[in-house]
């Protein structure tokens, strides 16, 4: 076994999550996780990794719970500390995996947020005079497409009645059908579009890229204006996908267009879609 500093350990976890290209969102949240995990640990006067032991994480956990941490947020770090101990264990900074031995909290996910048509024509309508957001709103409702594979769109993944997401944080690269509706709201937008050299579609006045923070802060925005509660930007997937199963389009063809993994990932919404209707495979334009 190698000796390692506890502070060293993390740095090192880090740069092997850089060099495995995980995205920039998953380096940070995780880095901030075990980063929470070394500062209660050298509290612990525990100076090497390997002198850590499955109490002290019981401990660690149990302060985070006492800290006011929702059990879904101390389930996350649980996986985030168990990805670190993977990392040290190949690494040969420890034997044994403590945190193999720490039972995940017990919680109910809450039900994905669908909006309905009345919301979502809403929140259509209120971006009407802003050809970006507009066509921001479109896509998102009308492809199902994540915000940041939205916000990562370049030029050249325009093709017709197509358009071509490429690979994205472990997903693989996949092309998306375009309605009617999105069509239109994009080659509105791409005639308004600033002449600029960037090759992203979804660009600023200034003509740099419109980054996703900044794309889910103007959404949450029209929500607001629009009195749509609860909503946040990933329930325009959701409603994509919800709205499309009642129509009866194939699980199979959904799944394909979501970029899903795996099949149950798609299956997870028939439980919340009722008066499913003959399956087809025709899409909707919502």
């Amino acid at each position: 076994m190698k000796i390692i500093k506890v502070r060293d350990a993390h740095v090192q976890f880090k740069n092997f999550l850089k060099e495995k290209h995980h995205s920039n969102s998953t380096i940070v949240a995780y880095g901030k996780d075990i980063e929470q995990l070394v500062l209660f640990l050298e509290e612990l006067s525990k100076n090497n990794i390997h002198e850590a032991t499955k109490e002290n994480l019981e401990a660690f956990l149990a302060k985070l719970s006492k800290d006011g941490y929702t059990p879904k947020s101390i389930s996350r770090k649980i996986n985030s500390t168990r990805t670190f101990y993977r990392f040290l264990k190949s690494n040969e900074y420890v034997v044994e995996d403590p945190s193999l031995l720490i039972n995940h909290p017990r919680y109910e996910l809450a039900p994905p947020r669908i909006l309905a048509p009345t919301e979502y024509r809403a929140l259509r309508d209120a971006a009407r005079n802003d050809c970006r957001m507009f066509a921001v709103i479109e896509l998102l409702l009308q492809t199902g497409i994540r915000i940041g594979e939205l916000a990562g769109l370049r030029l050249s993944d325009m093709n017709g009645d197509n358009l071509r997401i490429q690979a994205f944080e472990k997903h693989e690269e996949r092309i998306v059908p375009l309605n009617k509706a999105a069509k239109d709201a994009l080659d509105s937008y791409i005639k308004a579009r600033p002449e600029v050299k960037e090759d992203r579609i979804f660009v600023t006045k200034s003509g740099k890229p419109f980054l996703i923070r900044n794309i889910r802060t103007a959404i949450e925005r029209y929500f607001r204006l629009c009195d749509i509660k609860n909503a946040k930007v990933n329930d325009l997937r959701h409603t994509f996908v919800a709205h499309h199963l009642k129509h009866g389009v194939s699980l199979v063809i959904l799944s394909k267009i979501l970029g899903h993994k795996r099949l149950s990932t798609t299956e997870r919404y028939l439980e919340f879609v009722k008066d499913r209707a003959k399956e087809n495979a025709h899409l909707i334009e919502l």
